[in-house]
């Protein structure tokens, strides 16, 4: 499999595959295909695994698609202003955000990731559910603004604003703060609760967010009139 992604703002990944290799993703991400790929949709574990997509931000049903010869091409488009981040998988595992998730090969595994704390689950920006990558292969994620990676040594930690965390690895511990003092709570503009990740391991970091976008596109749209 070969890829390129062209584009700025809103990037577009573009994958040429061999006969016979396979590329899956959430239903509705692929923008366009040659006619020898072959499409096929289901829920790809059942019920139960398709409904545990649905909450940490995927489809209730995946595609698949095969190539029916070689240099076979098709394109995903991002649904943001953002960036499309090619990752090779060898065996580690990373727990992505919701929606973060655009098309893997089938070697690549996507499953529902719960966090191990409570305080993260209520207070984290993700909830609960978050969408956890393992396996052999390549995979895209999708991020919102730019991608910034930090290796954090063990033991050191990093504050980041909630939305802003796009992906870890599983030896990242994931937590959440409170913001001390009253003015920077009501006055500094970051909200109640940070996200504290103490390391060992690599984090990935998104530069804006699609609440951050809506939160100043309110103030200009038309309101209907009472």
């Amino acid at each position: 499999m070969e890829y390129n992604i062209d584009g700025e703002m809103f990037p577009c990944l573009e994958v040429t595959l061999a006969n016979g290799e396979q590329l899956y993703t959430q239903s509705g991400a692929m923008a366009w295909m040659e006619r020898d790929i072959h499409m096929s949709t289901d829920m790809k574990g059942g019920l139960m695994k398709g409904l545990a997509r649905m909450f940490s931000g995927n489809s209730l049903f995946l595609v698949t698609f095969t190539a029916q010869r070689d240099q076979a091409k098709m394109g995903f488009a991002s649904t943001f202003i953002g960036t499309i981040l090619p990752h090779e998988f060898h065996g580690e595992t990373l727990i992505v955000q919701k929606s973060g998730f655009l098309c893997a090969q089938p070697s690549v595994q996507v499953e529902t990731a719960f966090t191990k704390r409570v305080s993260a689950g209520l207070f984290g920006g993700e909830g609960f559910i978050l969408q956890k990558v393992f396996g052999e292969g390549m995979c895209f994620l999708e991020a919102s603004g730019r991608v910034i990676e930090r290796v954090l040594a063990p033991g050191e930690q990093i504050l980041v604003d909630t939305g802003n965390l796009l992906a870890f690895e599983e030896s990242i511990t994931y937590e959440v703060e409170t913001v001390k003092g009253f003015k920077n709570i009501f006055f500094g503009g970051e909200g109640l609760f940070l996200t504290r990740l103490t390391g060992p391991g690599k984090i990935y970091l998104q530069t804006i967010t699609a609440q951050d976008i809506a939160t100043r596109l309110i103030p200009y749209l038309p309101s209907s009139s009472s």
